[in-house]
């Protein structure tokens, strides 16, 4: 059982909700005596395990709440697997840099070709510095919002996707969009314009996108937002996921394209 002290600081650090000190001051102040530190030594370095316990646990809560269907960093990626994306490309958008200047990230390629995996790295990272993320697939999305749409909260949940620092929109392309909802996707987009980041996958190039959404005239208005401050990264090659069995000969070698995406007439995908 604690001295009476002991107890105090227990206490009072419950109050005061801090949690790490509350853990470890027994044991620290017993390292600062044999290591003659002074009374600011001892202090600081507490008040640092706590900052840094209540950043781990915030990481842990905003990468909850993201959503993200799996986690992966860049020592995961194999890189040398899908040499159409420059690794120092990966990097440079991993410093944020888009982040701070509001800008967009949207990757092209074919299904397996790594997109989701580089725009959760992205995403992990940007928790990591702080920001508020928010991962959904298109169809998620749009579903969401057509029943929002029915009870009439439709603005409300729009503005909810307009919140987060940054919003990864996954898997454009696959499912074409009728007219409502891609009108949904336009509200959305010019929601978040030059307000807050967003990542997009997508297996279309953009010159498809007027046929994905019914209407080339809401296809030119998205992307004329999302490509104003952006990063176009097109991915080539076969699936990542399939390569393990293509190593190890029971799928066939796939006969392997080369072709560059379009792009709208006046709109310039930034290069990093």
């Amino acid at each position: 059982m604690g001295t009476p002290q002991v107890e105090r600081i227990q206490t009072a650090c419950e109050q005061l909700k801090l949690r790490r000190i509350c853990q470890v001051f027994e044991s620290e102040s017993e390292t600062a005596i044999e290591k003659n530190l002074t009374y600011l030594d001892y202090l600081d370095h507490l008040l640092e395990e706590e900052v840094q316990d209540k950043q781990n646990r915030n990481i842990v809560l905003k990468t909850r709440l993201a959503r993200f269907p799996y986690q992966k960093t860049l020592a995961d990626f194999d890189f040398g697997f899908q040499p159409s994306v420059d690794q120092k490309r990966i990097k440079d958008l991993a410093s944020l840099r888009f982040l701070q200047g509001t800008e967009n990230v949207i990757f092209l390629g074919p299904p397996g070709g790594g997109k989701t995996h580089r725009a959760i790295i992205l995403g992990l990272e940007a928790i990591k510095r702080g920001f508020t993320v928010t991962f959904i697939t298109l169809q998620e999305l749009l579903s969401a919002l057509s029943k929002c749409y029915q009870e009439n909260r439709l603005e409300d949940k729009l503005k909810f996707y307009t919140r987060p620092r940054l919003l990864i929109l996954d898997e454009i392309g696959y499912l074409p969009l009728n007219t409502r909802e891609a009108n949904f996707l336009f509200q959305l987009v010019s929601g978040r314009y030059e307000r807050g980041s967003m990542i997009v996958t997508s297996n279309k190039s953009y010159g498809d996108w007027g046929t994905l959404f019914g209407d080339n005239v809401i296809a030119s208005a998205i992307l004329d937002r999302l490509l104003h401050h952006c990063h176009t990264i097109n991915i080539k090659g076969e699936s990542y996921r399939l390569k393990d069995k293509r190593r190890a000969g029971t799928l066939p070698r796939p006969i392997l394209t080369t072709g560059k995406e379009a792009v709208p007439k006046g709109a310039y995908p930034k290069t990093v």
